[in-house]
């Protein structure tokens, strides 16, 4: 299984307003989990969140930002595992904000599964990514109000 995930949705919004959700800790926070995110090419920072033993993820995904293009591309990698210094999963999350009239399309492909014993946390993941991106929707459009 090589599979990745890919998902968009169009903001009525500037890539600049959808950028800030993606690089900034605390706006990051508001639609996906509590971090240590900097916008720096390099920068190692983590994801952290309740276990899932089922799914073995012990609730930390590592990370390392290796492009970044401003309002305009967002790749880390994302890699997370049962604990102990274990990574069961080893993949790449990319952002890309396309500027169209009216607004920005954002775009997320999260590749990198390999193993079909992750079925169920590519699954969890497929899904997770496009209700997070939905959140990030809402955020913004409700603070317009």
């Amino acid at each position: 299984m090589n599979q990745s995930i890919s998902h968009k949705i169009f903001f009525p919004n500037p890539p600049q307003m959808v950028w800030d959700y993606l690089t900034i800790d605390k706006m990051i926070e508001q639609w996906l989990m509590p971090n240590n995110f900097l916008p720096i090419l390099g920068y190692d920072f983590e994801f952290r969140t309740n276990p899932l033993p089922q799914l073995d993820f012990d609730g930390i995904i590592y990370c390392k930002i290796v492009e970044i293009l401003p309002y305009k591309k967002l790749s880390y990698s994302w890699k997370s595992g049962p604990g102990n210094g274990d990574i069961a999963i080893d993949s790449i999350v990319v952002w890309t904000l396309i500027e169209k009239d009216g607004g920005t399309e954002l775009c997320i492909d999260h590749s990198g599964f390999k193993e079909m014993e992750h079925f169920n946390m590519f699954s969890a993941l497929n899904n997770g990514w496009l209700k997070n991106m939905q959140k990030v929707y809402s955020l913004i459009n409700d603070q317009k109000q």
